[in-house]
C-alpha cells in the first residue's frame, strides 16, 4: 500500500482479494455453466448429422440423454455459482462499510473534513455497493471469457476459418469495449459525487428543519435543495446516457461480428466445406456468442462504475488524520490540572490559562469562533497551531486521543440524543447500574423530564430526541455528560433552552455534583457563571479579564453587557 494511503485501484483489488476463494469458486462454476451453454448448439449439430440424417433412433436417444445431462450441469452450476458470487459481492460491500465506519469513527479524526454527514453516508452505501458489484461481476466476466474460448475451439473443430475468425476478432472487440467505457467511468464518478452532495444537503436541511421554520426560511431551503437535486439529476442522466451509449455501441459491434460469423458459416456450407449439422452448430454458436458479449459489456460497465466509486472510498480512507497519537502515558490518577500556554488556533491568539484541579471555571467569549476553537483544542479534535495544552503536566499532543477523551469530556451544546430510552441515553449502555446515574439525572433536572414521559426514564425517544422539547433535550444531554464522570468536564452553553428557574437549580446542583472535579463552563449564562470559582473573559482571541462573576459584573462594562444583555 502506498505511503499516501490507499488508492481506488488498491480498494478494488483489496475487495477482490478479500473474497478471492469465493470469486474463484464462482468463476469456475460460471465457466462450467457457460461451457455447457456453448456445448448445446454443438450437440444439436451432432444430433442432426449423426442421428436425424442417418435415422438412428439409438444414437438420437443417447445424444438426447447427453443433452439432458448438459442442461442439468448447466442449471446446477448457474444456481450455485450465482449464490456464491452474490454473497461475495455483499460481503465485500459489508467489509468496505466497516472500514469506512472505522475510519470515520477513528479518534484521530480527519475523515469528515469538508464532507457533510449525508455525503459520508452516501459513500458508505452507494459507493460501497458499486465496488461490491464489481466483485460480483468478476466471476461473470471469467465465465464469459470461458464461453468465448469454448466457442472458438468448437468453431475450430467445425472449420478453421470460423475458429480463427472468433479468436482474432474477440481481442479487438474487448479492447474497443474498454475504450468506450472511459466516459462512463468519468461520468459515474461525477454522478456519485453529486448524489452524495445532494444527500448531505438533504440531511443538513432536515436536521435544521425547526430552525428553518422558525426563521421563515423554508422557501430558501427548498430552493437550495432543488438546485442541488437538479445538479444530481443532470449528472445521473449524463451517466445513464453514457451507459446506454456504451452498451449500444458494444452491442452494435457484437452484432456485426456475429453476423460476419453467420455469413462465413453459410458460405462454407454452400461450398460443402461443412455439413448441415455443422452449419446449425456454427449458427447456434454465433447466436450464443451474443450472451457472453453482452455479459462482458455489463461487466465492463460495472467495473467502470466500481473504479469510480473505489476512488471516492479511497479518498475517505486516505484522509489525513486531524491529530496524531502520542506515546505518553495518561497520569494515574488524573488530578485534572489544565494549563494552556501560548495557544494559538483560528480565532485564538496566544491564550495563557491555568486551571487548578477541582476548580469550576467559567469562560466568556464574545466571539463564537474563539469559543469553538478552544473547545476543539480541549477535545483534541485538532492541535494548536502554536503553544501547548497540558493535562497534569503532560502535553495533550503526547497522548493518544482516546486517552485524552477518557480524561477530558467536551460536551457541545447541540449534542444529539439516540433513538433509545431516556435512561440508556444517559447511562451510555445497559451494563451501567441505573442507580449510578440518578445523581446526574437530578443535577441536570432530567429526572423531571422523565416524570413527564409515559414510561418514565424507560420511554424510548424519537430520532435525535425530537419527541422532546429543546430544553428537555439539553437536560438529558447534560445528564449524559455528568454521568460520564470524567476528571475534566467542559460544557458549552448547556442550558440555553432551559427556563431561568430550572437553570438556577441546575447551576447549584452542578456545582455540588462536580465538587473536587475540574469543570469548565463556556457560557454567557449569569446563573451558571454565578456559581463558578472564577470567570475568564476572552476578547479578540486573548484573555482580557479574570475574576469572580460578581466582581466582573460590577467593574467591567463589556462583561456586564455580554452576560446580562
Amino acid at each position: 500500500m502506498p505511503a499516501g494511503g490507499p488508492t481506488g485501484g488498491h480498494i478494488l483489488r483489496g475487495a477482490i482479494r478479500g473474497r478471492r476463494r469465493s470469486v474463484v469458486t464462482a468463476s469456475l462454476l460460471g465457466m462450467g455453466h457457460q461451457t455447457c451453454e456453448a456445448l448445446v448448439p454443438v450437440v444439436v449439430g451432432v444430433i442432426i448429422d449423426e442421428a436425424v440424417a442417418k435415422g438412428s433412433s439409438g444414437t438420437l436417444l443417447r445424444l438426447l440423454v447427453l443433452l439432458g445431462v448438459i442442461f442439468l450441469v448447466l442449471s446446477t452450476c448457474y444456481r450455485v455459482g450465482a449464490r456464491i458470487t452474490e454473497a461475495a459481492g455483499e460481503q465485500a460491500t459489508h467489509r468496505l462499510r466497516l472500514d469506512l465506519g472505522a475510519r470515520v469513527l477513528d479518534p484521530r479524526g480527519g475523515a469528515d473534513a469538508d464532507r457533510l454527514p449525508g455525503a459520508l453516508t452516501s459513500i458508505a452505501t452507494n459507493d460501497a455497493r458499486r465496488v461490491g458489484g464489481a466483485v460480483t461481476v468478476l466471476s461473470y466476466g471469467a465465465s464469459a471469457l470461458a464461453a468465448l474460448a469454448v466457442s472458438a475451439v468448437a468453431l475450430l473443430r467445425i472449420s478453421v476459418p470460423l475458429g480463427l475468425l472468433v479468436l482474432l476478432g474477440i481481442p479487438p472487440l474487448l479492447w474497443l469495449g474498454h475504450r468506450i467505457s472511459g466516459p462512463l467511468e468519468r461520468r459515474s464518478e461525477t454522478e456519485q459525487e453529486r448524489a452524495a452532495h445532494a444527500s448531505g444537503v438533504a440531511a443538513d436541511l432536515v436536521d435544521g428543519l425547526r430552525v428553518l421554520k422558525g426563521m421563515g426560511a423554508e422557501s430558501a431551503a427548498v430552493s437550495r435543495y432543488r438546485r442541488t437535486s437538479q445538479d444530481s439529476l443532470a449528472a445521473a442522466l449524463r451517466a445513464a446516457r453514457s451507459r446506454a451509449g456504451h452498451e449500444g455501441a458494444v452491442l452494435a459491434l457484437t452484432g456485426v461480428f456475429i453476423a460476419v460469423i453467420a455469413v462465413v458459416g453459410a458460405y462454407l456450407a454452400m461450398r460443402g466445406s461443412i455439413s448441415v449439422g455443422e452449419l446449425v452448430a456454427a449458427v447456434g454458436l454465433a447466436q450464443f456468442l451474443l450472451g457472453p458479449f453482452q455479459l462482458l459489456t455489463f461487466v465492463n460497465a460495472e467495473f467502470a462504475q466500481g473504479r469510480a466509486s473505489a476512488r471516492r472510498i479511497a479518498e475517505v480512507l486516505a484522509a489525513p488524520a486531524a491529530v496524531e497519537p502520542g506515546d505518553a502515558a495518561l497520569p494515574e490518577p488524573v488530578a485534572g490540572r489544565l494549563r494552556l500556554r501560548g495557544v494559538t488556533l483560528g480565532a485564538l491568539r496566544g491564550i495563557d490559562l491555568d486551571l487548578a484541579p477541582g476548580s469550576l471555571t467559567g469562560v466568556v467569549s464574545g466571539d463564537p469562533a474563539a469559543a469553538h476553537d478552544l473547545l476543539r483544542c480541549l477535545a483534541r479534535e485538532t492541535d494548536p497551531a502554536e503553544g501547548v495544552i497540558e493535562l497534569d503536566g503532560v502535553p495533550l499532543t503526547g497522548l493518544h486521543p482516546d486517552d485524552v477523551r477518557r480524561a477530558v469530556l467536551v460536551a457541545p451544546h447541540d449534542a444529539d440524543l439516540f433513538e433509545t430510552s431516556l435512561l440508556d441515553n444517559v447511562r451510555g449502555g445497559p451494563d451501567t447500574d441505573p442507580a449510578a446515574v440518578e445523581p446526574a439525572l437530578t443535577a441536570a433536572a432530567a429526572d423531571e423530564v422523565a416524570r413527564l414521559l409515559p414510561d418514565g426514564a424507560d420511554t424510548v425517544l424519537a430520532e435525535r430526541g425530537r419527541s422532546l422539547s429543546g430544553g428537555q433535550r439539553q437536560r438529558v444531554a447534560l445528564a449524559r455528560a455528568l454521568a460520564a464522570d470524567r476528571p475534566v468536564l467542559v460544557l458549552h452553553d448547556p442550558t440555553t433552552a432551559v427556563d431561568t428557574v430550572t437553570e438556577s437549580r441546575i447551576a447549584a446542583r452542578l456545582r455540588d455534583l462536580r465538587r473536587d472535579r475540574t469543570t469548565v463552563l463556556v457560557t454567557t449564562s449569569p446563573a451558571l457563571l454565578a456559581v463558578t470559582d472564577r470567570v475568564v473573559v476572552l476578547d479578540g482571541g486573548t484573555v482580557t479579564a479574570d475574576g469572580r462573576h460578581a466582581e466582573l459584573v460590577a467593574a467591567d462594562p463589556a462583561y456586564r453587557a455580554a452576560v446580562l444583555a
